[in-house]
């Protein structure tokens, strides 16, 4: 048997994961007020990763950084390795899509026009509506499982419809990379679920990298790779939703006194609340 050279222990070992988002150092503030100080963050490629944290921690405030709405006041967010802001608008749009919480679309508006104006970044003077665009809307509408609801107003649509609207505005933009603040807000379980199980499939099927702010820890557990637990402004843990739901972590992040059990279904952590606080540490 001929023996391994370290050429071939190099060549077999796993290629490092590509990572498409990057915070270095981020300090953002609204005014003089600091939200998040001195954190550090990677998102690789072809993984949902789903922020999660009591109210006011920052979450949201890092998926507006990520996304390049809120630029911050140390430290640098990078896109594929280079430093988003100084990237131009359109390009950041062609890769990037960004779901904010509650979006608000004029009244009147349909869902075909809607998912239309995700093909805004590649439009410019000399390039037009063409049949790409028309295309991408339809593939956009086809995914979402809405082609149907092409010509409704966007304001009759159901709340589960209506995330399902905007979600395909930012397929239509052709992005591989998807940042979604709390995309359940509002919506009973089943159309949690149901929204849920869109960005698995878009993920699983289509390839799209994903980060997304939750709320329920649960479906956070069982629908994510990976997991970012928040607390004042910085991350306390990051991992396998295994590795992060645990219950010392529930009582520092949360001040929650809970178990945590196996799904029944999924197998990820499942937390069951005791009632009441945690004691203080």
């Amino acid at each position: 048997m001929t023996p391994l050279t370290k050429a071939d222990v190099r060549d077999a070992e796993p290629a490092a994961p590509t990572v498409r988002l990057r915070a270095e150092d981020v300090r953002l503030a609204y005014g003089e007020c600091t939200v998040v100080d001195g954190l550090d963050l990677d998102v690789v490629a072809g993984t949902i990763t789903a922020v999660i944290g009591p109210n006011g921690c920052g979450k949201s405030t890092l998926l507006r950084a990520l996304g390049r709405l809120l630029k911050p006041k140390n430290g640098h967010v990078l896109l594929d390795g280079a430093r988003i802001d100084r990237m131009a608008t359109r390009e950041v749009a062609k890769v990037l899509g960004l779901l904010p919480q509650a979006p608000t679309a004029p009244e009147g508006l349909t869902v075909a026009d809607l998912v239309a104006r995700g093909r805004h970044p590649h439009q410019a003077w000399y390039r037009q509506w063409s049949a790409d665009d028309e295309e991408a809307v339809a593939l956009a509408l086809e995914w979402t499982g809405i082609a149907d609801l092409a010509e409704r107003p966007v304001d009759e649509l159901s709340g589960g419809q209506r995330q399902r609207a905007w979600i395909s505005m930012a397929l239509a933009q052709g992005t591989d990379l998807l940042l979604l603040d709390e995309p359940t807000t509002f919506l009973d379980l089943a159309h949690q679920v149901d929204v849920l199980e869109l960005v698995r499939r878009l993920h699983q099927e289509a390839g799209r990298t994903v980060v997304m702010v939750l709320h329920d820890l649960n479906l956070a557990a069982r629908y994510a790779d990976r997991l970012v637990a928040m607390r004042d402004g910085r991350i306390v843990a990051a991992g396998k939703p295994a590795e992060v739901i645990t219950e010392s972590l529930l009582a520092e992040v949360f001040g929650l006194a809970a178990r945590v059990i196996p799904d029944p279904v999924a197998g990820t952590p499942l937390v069951v609340p005791m009632g009441g606080h945690a004691p203080s540490s």
